[in-house]
């Protein structure tokens, strides 16, 4: 059906006039094909982001309370900081834990060939630097 799909987007392509809004839609989405259709290739992967959608949601909603953020600098921090909070949540953690613990044992001095442990999906609060535990 995919392969059908692409053929028939390919095909409208060729009639339709290069400087249409719809030939314009349509290449877009076939210069992103592979990305579209990998999770054909792995099982893993969701056919679309409903999850991460649903996760930010209540940042589109509140939108008109984060007219405090004061610039687009603001705004990029505040974006950062939900990604995180969303982030710790899916991976069953309590953010505001998460993130103290992460804080201090960044303020510690943890090393930075170590950083990928405090991710969320690697994220243990009993974890010490490797100094500390020896």
């Amino acid at each position: 059906m995919i392969d059908e799909l692409r053929q028939a987007l390919d095909d409208a392509l060729r009639r339709l006039s290069p400087k249409s809004e719809m030939a314009k839609a349509i290449a877009y989405g076939r210069k992103r094909w592979v990305a579209l259709t990998r999770f054909l290739d792995d099982g893993h992967l969701e056919i679309d982001n409903n999850i991460a959608e649903r996760a930010m949601r209540c940042v589109a909603l509140g939108r008109k309370n984060w007219l405090f953020a004061g610039s687009k600098a603001g705004g990029d921090r505040a974006a950062a900081v939900y990604s995180v909070i969303e982030t710790a949540k899916l991976n069953g953690l309590e953010p505001q834990a998460y993130i103290a613990d992460v804080i201090a044992k960044i303020a510690a001095n943890w090393p930075a060939a170590r950083w990928d442990e405090l991710m969320p999906w690697n994220w243990r609060p009993d974890q010490q630097p490797i100094a500390e535990a020896a």
